[in-house]
């Protein structure tokens, strides 16, 4: 019904509204109110989201990568990443083979966005703390992501995906497995080449400036500190309140020796304090570990901020239709069902994917705004919850590292198999037209938001090494400021405020006439 629409009405796109159910609204009601209601759906369904992955989802894949004995950075890139992309895999599979438009791309185009600065922003401020960045993960992935995305820019150019395009996409996520499994190799190799080349510099500089090369033998210490205590144990699922006092003694200690204290007094004092300061923090977060633990789904939280209470109030149906659906892996009895609660909140999540795409179509459709803009927009932010989420606790835990790597290795996933395997199967087994082995792109402007994409990509990592590799509040801050400066900028271009890329909605007369 839709390609036979496109041959004849040119100037117009159909509505992605007409392919999913009737809703319980006409157009009139939704225009005079109701769309408010399908607002806080949406918002109540990415909620759900966000818990099904902060409750079971995040437990799961942690179980399944110590079963697999898979380091963090690698898991977060790889394992963590396939899965928490679910949503967007299930709204592309909606896009491509339901609507037939650029509610998919645009949901992964946006999403990615979200990912590479809004995901950032999070953990820079969410954290409440200055988290370590190891240098290797971070280009290792943002390397792999930017050649992904020249590609996708490559193939978006001429409008139309050909079947081989998107069967080069899916082994590109072959050939990226292959380099996370040899990834100790290549980072051996990597940073064996760094310590060559530093070497050669401080050779070079050290008749200049003799300070220099202990700063940077001091740098180059504490990152091998963080980067031991992070991510060598495979097996841990926490960082401990004693390795986090080591982890920060070992680095006071380090700063007393590089920068020439030598009055014990003082030195003792601020190490006292900061011991003091860590595990009075240690000591709170495990009393809000212990109260969470006791306070269950039956039990009114007594004691609690009124924030908490709300919270308690608006979720206790998502917690209780879980609770009947999803084995929580996390207790005694289920520790060994984890594969069961992977299944499960894959399938979930999918599910609420799918409704959630349904009520963003019809808010879209009853304010007048294209797919493309409200994929970029609400439906990126919204399915990439789980990403935000999963890379806040790990952030929280301190594992930096994992917490970026999860979110760009999820975009790379988005791009390769998300939009890759959907695009070869719509292409190669039910083309839109017999013999043209394609899928159209109806939007020119999500070659331009793809090119912005790879520019924040560039600006993140240019920021993330001016800063030493540590993401902090300030870094937090920049990364939100230059997320709202994209959206603005892919909404004008959506909008053909500077110059036409979409063909606008086709009205009901129309379609009727």
């Amino acid at each position: 019904m839709r390609s036979l629409l496109h041959g004849y009405l040119r100037n117009c796109t159909p509505p992605a509204i007409d392919d999913f159910p009737a809703g319980f609204f006409t157009e009139i009601q939704r225009q005079h109110g109701a769309i408010v209601l399908h607002a806080f759906i949406s918002i109540y369904l990415f909620l759900a989201l966000a818990v099904v992955c902060d409750k079971f989802f995040v437990p799961a894949v942690d179980r399944i990568c110590t079963a697999l004995n898979m380091t963090n950075d690698v898991a977060g890139a790889t394992f963590m990443a396939a899965a928490t992309s679910a949503p967007e895999l299930f709204v592309n599979v909606i896009g491509t083979f339901i609507t037939e438009g650029d509610i998919g791309v645009g949901t992964i185009v946006g999403s990615a966005v979200f990912n590479i600065l809004a995901v950032a922003a999070c953990c820079g401020i969410g954290a409440g703390m200055v988290v370590p960045l190891d240098w290797w993960p971070l280009t290792r992935d943002c390397l792999a992501y930017g050649i992904t995305v020249s590609i996708l820019i490559c193939i978006m150019h001429d409008e139309y995906v050909q079947w081989y395009e998107a069967f080069l996409l899916v082994l590109l996520y072959g050939v990226y497995i292959c380099i996370m499994y040899y990834d100790k190799s290549i980072q051996n190799f990597a940073k064996g080449s760094w310590i060559c080349v530093s070497n050669f510099l401080k050779k070079d500089n050290v008749k200049q400036d003799s300070v220099l090369p202990v700063d940077n033998d001091h740098h180059q210490h504490n990152g091998n500190v963080k980067s031991a205590s992070l991510f060598t144990d495979t097996n841990e699922k926490k960082l401990s309140a004693d390795a986090s006092l080591q982890v920060e003694k070992i680095k006071n200690d380090d700063d007393k020796s590089v920068s020439g204290e030598n009055d014990p007094k003082v030195s003792d004092m601020e190490i006292a304090c900061q011991e003091e300061t860590n595990q009075g923090n240690v000591e709170e977060g495990n009393k809000e570990v212990v109260e969470e633990y006791r306070h269950s789904l039956w039990k009114w939280p007594s004691g609690r901020s009124k924030l908490t209470k709300t919270t308690w109030i608006i979720t206790w149906p998502i917690h209780l239709v879980y609770l009947f659906t999803i084995p929580d892996c996390e207790k005694p009895r289920f520790k060994n069902w984890f594969p069961l609660t992977f299944i499960m909140c894959i399938v979930w999540i999918g599910s609420l994917s799918y409704i959630v795409a349904w009520m963003i179509t019809i808010i879209g459709d009853t304010l007048m705004i294209p797919d493309s803009v409200m994929g970029i927009t609400f439906l990126a932010a919204g399915t990439s919850v789980p990403e935000a989420v999963s890379s806040v606790i790990v952030a929280k835990q301190g594992h930096g590292s994992m917490g970026i790597s999860n979110s760009i290795g999820s975009n790379t996933f988005d791009i390769l198999l998300c939009l890759g395997l959907p695009w070869l199967i719509k292409a190669s087994l039910t083309p839109a037209e017999p013999g043209n082995y394609w899928v159209k792109i109806n939007s020119m402007g999500l070659e331009y938001s793809a090119i912005s994409l790879l520019s924040t990509l560039l600006l993140l990592y240019l920021t993330f090494w001016f800063n030493k590799f540590k993401l902090d509040a300030a870094v937090g801050r920049a990364c939100l400021a230059m997320y709202a400066m994209f959206l603005v900028l892919a909404t004008l271009i959506e909008l053909n405020v500077f110059f036409p890329v979409n063909v606008r909605t086709c009205r009901r007369t129309e379609l009727k006439s």
